[in-house]
Parts: C-alpha cells; sequence; structure tokens
C-alpha cells in the first residue's frame, strides 16, 4: 500500500476516535436515563447502519448469478447492456435481464483498482454507466442473515425491556407505570427521618401536643391495657411556612417510625377508581411496615366537602377516594402502630365527616412564633451560618413580627448572599437588617431616579408618617425612614419597631393607627395642596382597618356589637365576607367612610400644629435619603427643645 494511502487512513482513524471521544463526552455530561432517548437513537442508527451495510449483500446473495470473463464484461458494457456497475472486493458486478429475469454478471477484475484499468474505465465514461464501490462482505450467510434480523432482534429486545419497566420497573406506580396507576406515589424514606424537636423551633404548644402521639408508637400497650384510645389522625392546621412538614417528620424521627409522604394532590387521576385504589395501596404499605406514620401535605385536595344537590356526583373520582380514605380510618385496628398525620391551610373546605371523631381526632394549630419563638427559630436557621460577633438575633427577632419559619430561613440567606456580595465571609448584623428590608420590601432599585419633586413629595410623604406615629401614646416607635425606592413598588417606607409583642389592639390603638396610616396623604395637602397616587396602599390598608372595626371588632356606635362578617381562609388570605343584607351593607360604608375622615381630620390638625417639625424632617431626609430611628428622634427632640431623658410622646402631648 503507499504510503499516502497509509496516512490518509491514519487521519480517518483519528478522527474517527475524536468523533467517538466527542459523543462519549457528551454522554457523559447528560443526566438522562440511558433507557429514553437515547436508546431510541441507538436503535434507529443500527437499523439504518445494519440495513445500508447489508441491504446489496443479501441482495446479492439470493439473486441469479453467472460469472463471465473479463473480455465479454468490458465488450458488454460498450455495448450499453449494464447501466450501473459495482465493484466489491476483487469483482466488477452488473445486473442485466436475460429472457424476462435479472441476472447478476460478474467477473475478476484485472488490478486492485478500477481506475488502474482504463479500458473498462474508457467504456464507463463512454456510455455515462453509473460506478459504485460497495463495502467489502463478510463472505459468510450467517452475516447476512445476521444482517437481515438484527434490526428485528434489537426492536423486539427493545420493546421487552420498555415492557418490563412499564409493569414493574417504576415502584409505587410512578409515571412510567403504566400498568400501575393503582399504586400510590407515595414517598416512603426507608432511613428513618434524622429530624428531632429540638430541630423545630418556635412552635412548642405544636410540640406538647404531638409527643403524645410519640410516646403511643414507641409505647402502644401503656394505653390499651388502660383502655384508651389513641387518636387515629392528626391534622396540622397553620399558615404556609409554620413547619407543618417539618414536624411531622419530628415525629417520625422521635418515635424511630417508618415514614410514608405523599401530596393529596397524587392521589387525583382523571380515571375514576384510580385514587381509591391508591388510597388502599398506601394503607396495606403502612401496615406492612408498622410501626408507620403516613403523612399527607395538602390534604384539602382530596378531603373538599362532597356536593350535594344537581351538582353532585361533579367529580366522581375525588370523592371515592375521600370516601376510600373514609373507610381506610375506619378500619384501623385499635393496636394498629400506624398513625395518619395531615396538613392543610384550608380547614374551613374540609369534608365534616373528615373531621369527626374517630378520624381525625385531634387537631393541633401550627401558628406564627411569637418573639422567643423567632429567636429560637433564627438560632436553629443559623447553626450551618458564618456569623460575626456584632451579629444579636434578638434585635432581628424584635423587628420580625409576623414571620414565620419560612420566613426567617429566607432571611438568614438573604444575609448571608449579601455578606457574600460585600466580600466578607461572615454575616454581620447590618446584612441582617439589610436583609429583612429585602424580604419586606424588596431590594433597592438604584436604576430608578426620581426628579427633585417627587422626592420632595415622597420625603413629606413618609415624614408625616413617622412623625405622626411619634406624636401618639399608643403608636409603634420609628425604627427607620428612607426614600430610597425598593423593587416591590415602594417610594419610600417608615419601618416601626413594637416597644412589646401584643395579641390584642384597642380601639385607641386602631384609631391611632388609622391617622397614622393616613398621615403621609396628609401631609401631601398641606405642603402641596394636593394629593398624589403614592397613598394608594396607604388608603387600602386605612379602609381594611376601620372596615374590620365596624364588621368584625364590634367598634362603632352606630352598629355596636353585631358581627356583619366572616372571615375565609384564616390561615391564608383571612378576607373577611359581609355577612348581611344589600342595605346594611351601605350603611357599612357610610360608617367606615365616616371613621375614615375622622382620622384624616386628626392627621391634618396634628401635622398642621407642627410644620416647622415636619419641614426640618422633610429637609433634613431628602438629603440624606436613609435616616435611622435614633437619627429623627433626635432631630425631633432639638426641635422641641426636649431633653433626652424627657419621654417624647408624653412630653409632646402635656
Amino acid at each position: 500500500m503507499a504510503e499516502k494511502d497509509k496516512n490518509d487512513i491514519r487521519k480517518r482513524l483519528e478522527e474517527l476516535r475524536k468523533d467517538n471521544n466527542r459523543k462519549n463526552n457528551r454522554q457523559d455530561d447528560g443526566n438522562k436515563s440511558p433507557f429514553s432517548g437515547f436508546l431510541f437513537f441507538i436503535f434507529v442508527v443500527l437499523l439504518f447502519t445494519f440495513t445500508a451495510i447489508f441491504h446489496q449483500d443479501i441482495q446479492t446473495y439470493f439473486q441469479a448469478k453467472k460469472e463471465i470473463s473479463y473480455t465479454e464484461f468490458v465488450n458488454r458494457t460498450q455495448a450499453g447492456e449494464f447501466s450501473e456497475i459495482s465493484e466489491k472486493d476483487d469483482k466488477l458486478i452488473a445486473q442485466a435481464r436475460e429472457n424476462g429475469k435479472d441476472i447478476l454478471y460478474f467477473t475478476k477484475k484485472i488490478t486492485d483498482r478500477v481506475g488502474n484499468e482504463p479500458i473498462i474505465i474508457n467504456a464507463i465514461e463512454r456510455k455515462k454507466v453509473k460506478l459504485n464501490s460497495l463495502q467489502p462482505s463478510g463472505g459468510s450467510f450467517f452475516l447476512l442473515l445476521l444482517g437481515q434480523f438484527l434490526p428485528m432482534i434489537i426492536m423486539i429486545a427493545i420493546m421487552v425491556y420498555l415492557a418490563k419497566k412499564m409493569v414493574g420497573g417504576s415502584q409505587g406506580g410512578g409515571p412510567g407505570n403504566i400498568f400501575g396507576f393503582g399504586k400510590s406515589r407515595v414517598n416512603k424514606i426507608d432511613k428513618k427521618p434524622d429530624v428531632k424537636f429540638d430541630d423545630v423551633a418556635g412552635v412548642d404548644g405544636a410540640k406538647e401536643e404531638l409527643r403524645e402521639v410519640v410516646d403511643f408508637l414507641k409505647n402502644p400497650e401503656k394505653y390499651t391495657k388502660a383502655g384508651a384510645r389513641v387518636p387515629k389522625g392528626v391534622l396540622l392546621l397553620g399558615r404556609p411556612g409554620t413547619g407543618k412538614t417539618l414536624l411531622a417528620k419530628a415525629v417520625a424521627g422521635e418515635s424511630g417510625a417508618s415514614f410514608f409522604s405523599i401530596s393529596g394532590s397524587e392521589f387525583v387521576e382523571m380515571f375514576v377508581g384510580v385514587g381509591a385504589s391508591r388510597v388502599r395501596d398506601l394503607f396495606e404499605k403502612a401496615k406492612e411496615s408498622s410501626p408507620s406514620i403516613i403523612f399527607i401535605d395538602e390534604i384539602d385536595a382530596i378531603g373538599r366537602r362532597r356536593s350535594v344537590g344537581k351538582n353532585s356526583g361533579s367529580n366522581d373520582e375525588r370523592e371515592q377516594t375521600l370516601n376510600q380514605l373514609l373507610v381506610e380510618m375506619d378500619g384501623f385496628e385499635t393496636d394498629t402502630k400506624v398513625i395518619v398525620l395531615a396538613a392543610t391551610n384550608r380547614e374551613d373546605v374540609l369534608d365534616p365527616a373528615l373531621l369527626r371523631a374517630g378520624r381525625f381526632d385531634r387537631r393541633v394549630t401550627v401558628d406564627a412564633p411569637d418573639l422567643q419563638g423567632r429567636i429560637a427559630i433564627l438560632k436553629v436557621h443559623s447553626r450551618n451560618k458564618k456569623l460575626d460577633k456584632d451579629v444579636r438575633l434578638e434585635d432581628i427577632a424584635k423587628i420580625t413580627p409576623g414571620f414565620v419559619g419560612a420566613d426567617l430561613a429566607n432571611l438568614l440567606n438573604e444575609a448571608a448572599i449579601l455578606a457574600v456580595k460585600k466580600g466578607r465571609k461572615a454575616v454581620k448584623q447590618k446584612d441582617l437588617f439589610e436583609a429583612v428590608e429585602v424580604v419586606l420590601v424588596g431590594k433597592e432599585k438604584k436604576d430608578r431616579v426620581m426628579n427633585q419633586e417627587e422626592r420632595r413629595i415622597v420625603s413629606y410623604h413618609e415624614v408625616g408618617h413617622a412623625l405622626i406615629s411619634a406624636l401618639q401614646k399608643n403608636s409603634e416607635p420609628v425604627q427607620k425612614i428612607t426614600i430610597v425606592p425598593r423593587t416591590m413598588g415602594a417610594l419610600g417606607y417608615v419601618m416601626y419597631v413594637p416597644e412589646e409583642e401584643t395579641y390584642l389592639k384597642s380601639k385607641k390603638e386602631l384609631e391611632d393607627m388609622l391617622v397614622s396610616t393616613l398621615g403621609g396623604r396628609a401631609a401631601e395637602e398641606i405642603v402641596f395642596d394636593s394629593v398624589t397616587t403614592g397613598a394608594s396602599n396607604d388608603i387600602e390598608k386605612a379602609t381594611s382597618i376601620a372596615r374590620a372595626m365596624v364588621t368584625q371588632y364590634g367598634m362603632s356606635d352606630r352598629f355596636g356589637l353585631i358581627g356583619l362578617a366572616k372571615v375565609e381562609n384564616q390561615y391564608l388570605s383571612g378576607r373577611a365576607v359581609l355577612d348581611c343584607g344589600d342595605t346594611t351593607a351601605t350603611e357599612i360604608d357610610n360608617e367606615v367612610m365616616r371613621i375614615l375622615k375622622n382620622s384624616y381630620d386628626e392627621a391634618i390638625r396634628i401635622l398642621s400644629e407642627n410644620r416647622d417639625v415636619m419641614d426640618k424632617l422633610a429637609e433634613f431626609l431628602i438629603k440624606k435619603e436613609t435616616i435611622t430611628g435614633k437619627e429623627f428622634m433626635k432631630i425631633l427632640r432639638e426641635i422641641k427643645g426636649l431633653p433626652e431623658k424627657v419621654e417624647i410622646k408624653k412630653a409632646i402631648l402635656v
């Protein structure tokens, strides 16, 4: 073989090796299953490859053949009898029709390449005969048959594999289990959950109630001997993010029981009866693995109140699923060490049959944490965070009333991100304060630049809020005032910090809150003799407070102690819906407008009497853009000429 041909072969082999490496690298980078799209791709490639390689061989093998001399082959080519000639191994092959049959004529080549034979080449070019170069044959009838049937064998093997995969490959009736609709999609945690009650902070009341469940799973005989019936089901109620799922895992972790977790929506399918079958399968698995805990998250997806009347039967699948759940819970034996935990924030929509005694016997409310609870939660979530020495989690807990566990965890994560962005390895106190603002009102929107007139309006607006709050006895102290726009839409805001955490609001406190809320709008009218759209959120908040005073709290002289509204979705929106006639609703609107007008007039009065203070505070805020509560109070004392030790609110009001 010529040296040039050898080099060409080496280059081609090197290119093939590189292509193969690139393909392998692409395969390694993917995370898809090797038996999904990749398997189908390989099948198609093999099918076409073997078909292309062996098609001509098989056709040639079974067709009538006749060997002729080289001279006759050339003459017949020159005579135009052959329209196509193929070169394969050491032979030349051509097809011609003779006596109504297709016959393959072949002859041996003189040289190793047709291109080195000028006689046959001239005949091919003159008669414009097509010349093909076929792959070398395997020389075996077995290989020919293999080429014929191998694609079919591969296809059958793939079909068998996929059939097995669909029938039994997806454990628990997962997405690939086409014949396992009735299997529950439960997630069994084979390794017992390592979550303990110590890992769940801020919900001490809920933990105390659930300790009885743990004790039963550990010592069931103690209860059965005394004739006690342990609750079959425990319903966890509360706002999203309060830690209901974490509590369920903690119960399993403390008791050492098997833990089965599933979402209520995973029971429901478009086919009637599938959900009920999955419920049966779930309870069978739990009984086999007892002691065990079944945790159904968002149980309202299957536990909604069943319809009656003409609409009954509109959702047969969901109702059958619910019926089966009720049956399974009724079928528990007294000594069965299986407890059902369920979580929801829509207690109002659950079917009464689900909540009766003997099913979900106990309801545990997971409330938002108080001050001490927030401190405990912050300590738990800061275990894996590197905190600076100046960090005081107690101060962060004070300014985050209403935050639940998920909010506090997100706050610490945001603080860690801020610390990294600023090039620090540890989280400082100022990072935590900034993170609180990010969670509440969003990040600073530095690309939004207000003109000078807008800055003045926003400054007076925010100072109006803060000043009224400082001049009222029942308002919360000011923590921060800023006119830096935020990503959640606020052009400025005032942050308040309650002196102490309370659970009740007096009528006077709510009235002062209304005056403070409307203080921004009042400041705009006093200074600019006009108003803007900036008070839209304040008006919405004030209206909500005034309406609640009239319809829910009985704080209206016009209506007295009549309950005129009902709260829906108390763990979600908490929206109050009027429960009265149209005439009464009109009167309610009039009463709300009266309360808001009185509050607005009071805001106008307070700010007008302290116009000099408001002007100086607004001017200072325009220059600095952000002032702290201490700076605000210092300026207020200086303007009023009050000593440091004098309580500002009492001194001004006297």
